[in-house]
């Protein structure tokens, strides 16, 4: 088991090289924000420009557009009236036209070469806001977290044993994620997993078989019916074990019934469930810090007591929650468990009660003794403070 004792000038010297860090990264992050501005405002005065050049290139090209529809017009009546008019005349006439489709068609392209750009230069300036905004974001969590590490080092100091126990929950919250996801995996893997591949191979020899047997093709599509249901069955469960939904639907008391029912069936062990009190308006943090309590109670149990029986009290009153809970396995030395705490391979459960409990400003006590049982009493305040 690593060390993880902190020493104060240690972490002094690491938060002073922190806060270097971070004001440098803000002085960069300010650079790229004024950049970005500049950019900004260059990008707007380029786009008023060019939308001031494509008025007025619209309103050249409708006065040649004019000029070309007069020009048209004027020809027709030279060719109606040819005899009126000399050969140098209407020459003039029809290059005078050519001149001005030529001119049209040069403006036309040019218009769009305008608008193209405009499009461009809009787009960019999006982006450049953006870019502001972003970096404006960051300088504000900058200026936060520089608040908090240059804030008075001596409150720091005085919570090193907290801190290191917050580091060493944090590995075991690391561990218990990573055990978490494996026995999921393991799960897919076992279960849904298989079944699919069961599946895909039925539905092969369904395919082979629709044509040359119908009714043992029928038959292999009964063994799929019931191989699908079978998975569906396997990937409810896994949901529920992530998340129970039925605490958002059902509540807290109908959801816990449910799942001790099923503990009962799976373990063998007799747990006895009651309530006192009504369970009305308990926040869902409450409500699922309670579930997982007992979750991890009874799995302890299931795991490591021997215990035959369980005895589970749930008191709701006006101003907290208390839980009882109690078995008559081995039980254990509780000094050994505080002796315990501070190894990381020692285990979740308890450790995890207890910091579930007291992020909810609640209290835990923990009462056992070998050969006699263990003892939970839990206590969490109702009306948390603000921001809980």
């Amino acid at each position: 088991m690593a060390n993880y004792k902190l020493d104060v000038a240690k972490l002094d010297k690491i938060i002073k090289k922190t806060i270097e860090a971070i004001s440098n990264s803000k002085n960069e992050i300010c650079d790229i924000a004024e950049s970005a501005r500049k950019e900004y405002k260059r990008l707007e005065e380029e786009l008023t420009q060019l939308k001031q050049q494509v008025t007025e290139l619209i309103d050249t090209v409708e006065v040649l557009e004019a000029e070309l529809k007069d020009s048209k017009r004027k020809l027709m009546l030279a060719n109606k009236n040819f005899e009126r008019f000399s050969q140098e005349e209407l020459k003039r006439a029809y290059e005078r036209a050519d001149n001005i489709r030529i001119e049209l068609a040069v403006k036309r392209e040019q218009e769009q070469y305008y608008i193209k750009r405009r499009n461009d230069l809009e787009v960019r300036i999006k982006e450049a806001y953006r870019t502001i905004e972003r970096a404006d974001n960051l300088i504000a969590n900058v200026d936060v977290a520089m608040g908090y590490l240059t804030g008075d080092l001596q409150e720091l100091s005085l919570q090193i044993e907290d801190l290191q126990q917050r580091q060493l929950l944090g590995l075991r919250i690391i561990k218990a994620q990573e055990e978490e996801r494996r026995r999921v995996a393991r799960e897919i893997h076992d279960g849904p997993a298989q079944s699919m591949s069961n599946v895909v191979l039925k539905a092969e020899i369904c395919e082979r078989l629709i044509d040359v047997d119908f009714f043992k093709a029928k038959q292999e599509l009964q063994n799929l019916k019931a191989i699908v249901r079978e998975s569906l069955q396997d990937v409810r469960k896994i949901i529920y074990n992530l998340r129970p939904m039925s605490l958002d639907d059902l509540g807290l008391v109908p959801t816990l019934e449910r799942f001790i029912m099923t503990f009962q069936e799976e373990s063998g062990i007799s747990v006895s469930f009651k309530t006192r009190g009504l369970c009305t308006d308990i926040r869902p943090v409450i409500s699922l810090t309670v579930y997982r309590i007992i979750q991890e109670a009874i799995s302890n149990i299931n795991k490591h007591s021997q215990a035959q029986n369980v005895v589970i009290n749930l008191e709701f009153m006006d101003k907290e929650l208390k839980l009882y809970i109690y078995d008559d396995g081995k039980g254990f030395n509780v000094d050994d468990l505080k002796a315990r705490s501070n190894d990381m391979d020692s285990g979740f459960g308890l450790f995890s009660m207890r910091e579930r409990v007291e992020l909810l400003s609640g209290e835990l006590e923990i009462s056992s003794k070998p050969g006699k049982g263990t003892r939970l009493i839990i206590a969490i305040p109702l009306m948390q403070k603000e921001g809980l």
